[in-house]
């Protein structure tokens, strides 16, 4: 096992190991509230109905040996930090609420994720202030060897406790390591304001959980077809659904904003276990009369071509880190600094329609792929977006999963049908149900 910890520590009997937020991180501890969560999930499916002793045995097991998962964020002068945390692990429990409900510290002995359980399904929720979805699915896949090892002790007598060979726990801020140059705004961001999608509310607290089950060989054939990539369709789907549900095929005099999360780590070398991605923005303004949906999708997919480029990440990189190092914003207190960052954030949310975000093709080690049945990944909702998209591969099935507050579902089941229109089987199941299309 090789695990690195570049961080910015300080030990002593008397003081844990501490490491300042990485660049990204910043926000949400500014902007997190009962009703903006900044919580995401990854939750796993297994073959068999879950343990809840074993599963907390194999969660105490794990979790001191990812100190990204010891953490405890603490407040300081001039900015947020993450400290070691002594406390008693967190508690597993039975799932009891919604997806990505707020993380109350002083409830969960002061650590930034939970662990939670329902018939045969594991979910792992984290406060985005402590790592991305890249560092969640680590600490996830882990955390089912770990299960599994305790759960089939005998058939799994040749694996040991401990956690995968050749295993990376980097604790860089891989954010300022790539920082180059200060970039302009103008130059980093082109953001106007966007689409926003307006309803009716389920009742306060609750969120509505769609999954589509999709053949991996079918969507890359469809994709194949409209000459683009399975991420490039997918996101046209769902800003073709927002046009033709939402705007009703109508002309806008605002685009249709897609915020569209980019792991940076393939375009800088970086293992980094802490948050390190970009956003851009898939784009789309209807300026005419009835687009098509390949016209949608052709100009989705030139947007996110423009913009998914080194150099254009570059710039995104340079300008956010530009703006935590200006030595004019170090001295000044952090309270402040919070005033001022809630206030850009609110300013800035109507530049966003949705969000769809990717978190890849998940690969577990042979001797547990039997046991494992699917993969998640689900968004919380934030201020101005009620409804967003994640999509996880595994096995041959890739999941899209819609979060939604409305109790419209319009939107996801234009989605599905234009993906069904496409020979692509789609199997669909809900908070409540499941059925085919």
């Amino acid at each position: 096992m090789s695990e690195k910890h570049k961080i910015r520590t300080r030990r002593s009997k008397h003081r844990p190991a501490w490491v300042k937020l990485d660049n990204t991180a910043i926000l949400f501890p500014a902007i997190a509230s009962r009703e903006m969560s900044n919580v995401y999930r990854i939750a796993v499916t297994l073959k068999e109905d879950i343990d809840g002793e074993l599963l907390q045995m194999a969660q105490d097991l794990v979790r001191p040996l990812f100190l990204a998962f010891r953490m405890n964020l603490k407040t300081g002068i001039f900015w947020y930090y993450l400290e070691e945390n002594d406390r008693k692990p967190p508690k597993v429990y039975e799932e009891n609420s919604y997806p990505g409900a707020y993380i109350n510290k002083s409830q969960n002995n002061h650590y930034l994720f939970r662990v939670t359980y329902f018939k045969k399904r594991i979910n792992l929720e984290v406060f985005h202030a402590l790592t991305d979805g890249y560092g969640g699915l680590l600490f996830l896949k882990e955390l089912v060897y770990q299960y599994l090892r305790l759960a089939h002790p005998d058939e799994l007598k040749d694996e040991k406790d401990r956690l995968s060979p050749g295993l990376v726990l980097d604790m860089e801020d891989s954010y300022v390591k790539n920082f180059k140059s200060a970039q302009s705004r103008k130059e980093a961001y082109r953001s106007r304001k966007s689409v926003i999608i307006k309803g009716e509310r389920l009742v306060r607290g609750e969120m509505g959980v769609i999954h589509g089950y999709l053949p991996l060989d079918q969507i890359k054939a469809a994709a194949k077809k409209h000459s683009v990539t399975i991420n490039q369709y997918l996101v046209g789907a769902f800003v073709y659904s927002i046009y033709k549900e939402y705007l009703k095929g109508a002309t806008s005099d605002r685009p249709i904003n897609l915020c569209v999360p980019v792991d940076l780590r393939g375009f800088y070398d970086s293992h980094t276990i802490k948050n390190f991605f970009a956003m851009v923005m898939a784009r789309f303004q209807p300026e005419k009369e009835e687009y098509s949906f390949d016209e949608v999708l052709e100009i989705v997919a030139s947007s996110l071509k423009e913009q998914i480029t080194k150099e254009n990440l570059d710039k995104i990189l340079s300008y956010n880190v530009s703006n935590e190092q200006n030595i004019f914003l170090k001295p000044i207190p952090l309270f402040i600094k919070n005033i001022a960052i809630r206030s850009v954030y609110h300013a800035t949310v109507d530049a966003t329609t949705a969000t769809m975000t990717n978190i890849g093709d998940v690969k577990l080690r042979e001797p547990y792929e039997k046991y494992v049945e699917h993969f998640y990944a689900m968004l919380a909702m934030s201020r101005g977006q009620e409804l967003k998209g994640a999509i996880v591969c595994y096995n041959g099935t890739l999941i899209v999963t819609f979060t939604t507050r409305f109790s419209d579902v319009s939107i996801q089941k234009r989605f599905f049908r234009i993906i069904s229109n496409d020979s692509v089987e789609v199997a669909i199941e809900t908070n409540d149900y499941r059925e085919d299309e």
